[in-house]
């Protein structure tokens, strides 16, 4: 007796009801529920874990590029083995108020929010805290969602590690060209020399260059970057108390 396709989507569908219900069984959305719980504290655990002084974290750019099979280069060195001028220029760069906030410089953040509101165009107020959390854990999009997640884990880190640490971890984990990560690598790539050895000048070139290091090439800069250069240089010579914090 032939069956008409009417008759075999009448037999099926208990099938597909079925496989539907096992799909959605209290069990399984447990565990997805768990799964997810899981990966959302997964970053605080890493955190947690990266105190610890002989682990050295890799950025989610860095994972991209080995599952991609570009490669990358990084060659983590400790933070006295680092330019006191990098570390000046850099926070003098990306953010003059390190030793004094917690994670997020809130005042910057409430400037941000207003612009916002006020349908202007917004500035950064990405502190290194917050940095080097979207470097370590999240993407690069600029986002709401990713903002979101972002500040928690700034202020758990803030409050993890000490400052010095966090200056240390951000400045082996930042980009500063494609594949080339951390101050040793960028100091090589770029001048040809160890990151302990970079002058005061290529310190600033390299700070100025971190907005957007494709773009803003520290070994060739243009007079724009130069000028900038100059500018994070004088504020570096005389940061003073602002540095107090990754002080040896």
């Amino acid at each position: 007796m032939d069956i008409t396709p009417e008759q075999h989507a009448e037999e099926d569908e208990p099938a597909v009801t079925t496989r539907r219900r096992r799909l959605f069984t209290p069990q399984v959305i447990r565990r997805a529920l768990l799964g997810l719980l899981a990966l959302v504290l997964l970053p605080y655990a890493l955190v947690i874990l990266y105190a610890l002084p002989f682990i050295h974290p890799i950025s989610t750019l860095m994972l991209s590029d080995l599952v991609t099979l570009r490669g990358y280069d990084r060659r983590w060195v400790s933070l006295e083995q680092i330019s006191p001028a990098l570390v000046r220029s850099v926070m003098m760069s990306e953010d003059g108020q390190f030793c004094f906030h917690a994670g997020v410089d809130w005042r910057q953040m409430r400037g941000v929010v207003q612009n916002a509101l006020d349908g202007e165009t917004t500035r950064g107020a990405s502190t290194i805290p917050m940095q080097a959390a979207k470097n370590l854990f999240l993407w690069n999009s600029r986002s709401f969602l990713r903002k979101g997640m972002e500040l928690p884990l700034a202020l758990g880190a803030d409050l993890v590690w000490s400052k010095r640490r966090m200056m240390e971890i951000y400045l082996n984990i930042v980009e500063w060209g494609p594949g080339i990560y951390g101050a040793e690598a960028a100091a090589q790539h770029h001048f040809k020399v160890p990151a302990s050895k970079l002058t005061a000048r290529q310190a600033a070139l390299l700070a100025v260059s971190l907005p957007n290091p494709i773009t803003r090439i520290a070994a060739k800069p243009s007079r724009g970057v130069q000028r900038l250069a100059g500018v994070v240089e004088r504020r570096a010579r005389g940061a003073g108390e602002y540095i107090k914090c990754v002080d040896g």
